[in-house]
């Protein structure tokens, strides 16, 4: 059977968003069931969520056929998960106080299921001491609290409070409906920890692939797709930490909390490295090109013996350059993907780097443009053989590893 999300929509601005949520929840093989409050319907209509979701939409707690049936406990327990998107402040704050007046609020409170919540609001509304208090108490409680995005306001303000966008809501709720619902549950406890376990710390990320121009037309590339990257940075900044994001040429989304540097060759995400020293930790996930072409000016001529004479530089070794450093970050972690021999390659690439750890993978099928990862973790230690799973729950996993060792 597939998965099953209740999506609670709160009244706000935001809550047109939560349309295409749905969308792609559905394109991901999710079944939605959605819950409408009073004040969500003055901005989206059960018909048009009943059309996407191919349900029935929920508005009243004293719905006479649904409450013979005690519906507000059949609906808060038969999901896998309950999503909260957009989450004003005023249900967060009746969340975090216990209160339950509608059905939104009652399903919330009668739900023995994780919660993600994914807020919008005004930015002094998101900055003000009792909305803080109130995420405070509802991680404490263990609801996983997306931070919401910075941006322009609908009220013309600027600032963090906007909806994260529909996709990364998608990837945070991938993320939590990877695990077995015991797991979930702890995660979501782990990720909703108050203070967070990251908080105070730097981490910096690098992914995707690097290009390498020839010429004006062509390029030096390979297939990383930057998926990986992405989803350690977004679930590291989950953990309270501030995560500089050093992104090859790709076109994901950036995670909710994650200030991302766009670079594209191999000297330029060196250079970005440098720059965003001093860091706590180190995760090299990107794929450096090792090579590169002195460019060219002009196009070069097929007729003219071009790219049969091509002349190749070596690249800078961003990984080994970070571990000898003096800025040194206390952990450094390399990736390693691999064709064959996957421990093998990757315990000499831990001795050859000087690194702590090498997240090993095999990439010799579709990895670098999938969904799903099989990583090795090597380090002075051993190895740790992990099973095959979702890169967001992989993403999860390493931040927790790194969270542990980063602690201790």
């Amino acid at each position: 059977m597939g998965k099953r999300i209740l999506l609670i929509i709160s009244g706000g601005i935001a809550a047109y968003k939560a349309l295409e949520l749905v969308r792609l929840l559905r394109k991901d093989g999710i079944t939605v069931r959605a819950v409408l409050t009073d004040a969500a319907q003055q901005f989206v209509t059960p018909l048009s969520l009943g059309t996407l979701t191919e349900d029935n939409v929920y508005t009243d707690l004293f719905d006479l056929k649904d409450e013979r049936e005690i519906g507000h406990i059949q609906l808060s327990r038969q999901a896998d998960l309950v999503v909260v998107a957009p989450a004003t402040a005023n249900i967060l704050a009746k969340m975090a106080g216990g209160i339950a007046d509608d059905l939104a609020t009652t399903l919330l409170l009668a739900t023995d299921k994780p919660v993600l919540a994914a807020p919008a609001m005004n930015v002094r509304m998101w900055l003000h001491p009792a909305t803080q208090r109130n995420i405070a108490q509802l991680r404490a409680n263990g609801v996983t609290i997306m931070e919401p995005d910075d941006g322009d306001m609908a009220c013309g303000e600027y600032g963090p409070g906007r909806l994260p966008e529909p996709q990364a809501i998608l990837g945070s709720i991938r993320a939590m409906l990877a695990a077995p619902l015991g797991e979930a549950q702890t995660a979501t406890a782990r990720f909703g920890q108050n203070p967070p376990p990251l908080r105070g710390k730097h981490v910096l990320i690098t992914a995707g692939p690097t290009h390498e121009p020839i010429d004006p037309v062509r390029y030096i590339a390979n297939r990383s797709s930057g998926k990986q990257g992405f989803a350690i940075a977004g679930a590291i900044a989950a953990l309270g930490a501030e995560v500089t994001l050093v992104a090859g040429p790709v076109t994901l989304a950036t995670p909710p909390g994650v200030r991302r540097v766009n670079v594209e060759t191999a000297r330029e995400m060196a250079e970005a490295v440098e720059a965003a020293l001093p860091a706590d930790a180190a995760v090299m996930v990107a794929a450096v090109a090792d090579w590169r072409a002195e460019a060219t000016g002009q196009k070069i001529k097929k007729d003219k013996g071009g790219l049969d004479a091509l002349p190749l530089v070596e690249n800078p070794d961003i990984l080994a350059g970070l571990a000898k450093s003096p800025k040194r970050p206390g952990l450094v972690v390399g990736f390693a993907a691999e064709t064959e021999k996957v421990v093998e390659h990757a315990q000499a690439k831990l001795a050859r780097k000087g690194c702590d750890w090498i997240v090993a993978n095999d990439v010799s099928g579709d990895v670098m443009g999938g969904a799903r990862n099989r990583i090795h973790i090597v380090s002075a230690a051993g190895v740790e053989d992990w099973p095959d799973m979702e890169k967001d729950a992989v993403a999860r996993r390493l931040a927790q590893r790194i969270a542990d060792e980063l602690t201790d």
